[in-house]
């Protein structure tokens, strides 16, 4: 649904509140959902984690969700989105969402989908070092992403640049991330 003139109506100086738009606001997060969590919207009996960074939903109807969980971070370039949004659209019907500690998850309905986008995952790599950009994990018992202030970017009165500090930390306990002990 593009955005234009027409549909937010056009100024008019003689009635300044003509077609006045006073708060989009953001879309309904329905349009959001993946299907299978559309038509299972309140039937959800359990879920189980699979393994480190899976989990799958299952329903009262019998259809399945499956969550994949990958480490994020807080600040993303637009490179970076696109990288994410093109894994989505190819192995996940085009939907991702974030977690409240900058988690990336994708949202599958069958588990041959969930070994697909794990395979596809683990091709990403950062040029410099080789390390993984999308570590498939933090679900459990594992160690899962540490939230921060925004240091130098936004507060003028920080002393450290917290984003080094977590990504100093996150390096050191990396393997249980990965995994769930």
């Amino acid at each position: 649904m593009a955005l234009s003139k027409d549909r937010l109506g056009r100024f008019n100086p003689e009635n300044h509140n003509e077609g006045r738009v006073t708060d989009i606001g953001p879309r309904h997060y329905w349009q959001f959902f993946p299907p299978v969590v559309q038509n299972n919207y309140g039937k959800w009996a359990y879920h189980e984690i699979l393994e480190p960074g899976v989990l799958v939903h299952v329903s009262e109807t019998g259809d399945k969700a499956f969550t994949i969980r990958c480490g994020g971070m807080r600040f993303m370039t637009v490179d970076f989105m696109r990288e994410l949004c093109d894994i989505a659209d190819n192995f996940a019907d085009g939907y991702l969402r974030f977690t409240t500690r900058n988690n990336i998850e994708f949202i599958v309905d069958s588990l041959e989908k969930v070994e697909a986008l794990k395979a596809e995952l683990a091709k990403h790599t950062f040029a410099l070092g080789g390390s993984l950009k999308f570590p498939v994990g933090g679900t459990g018992a594992g160690v899962t992403n540490v939230v921060h202030t925004q240091g130098f970017i936004h507060c003028h009165t920080a002393a450290v640049d917290a984003s080094s500090m977590v990504k100093s930390i996150l390096d050191g306990v990396f393997e249980h991330f990965t995994s769930m002990d």
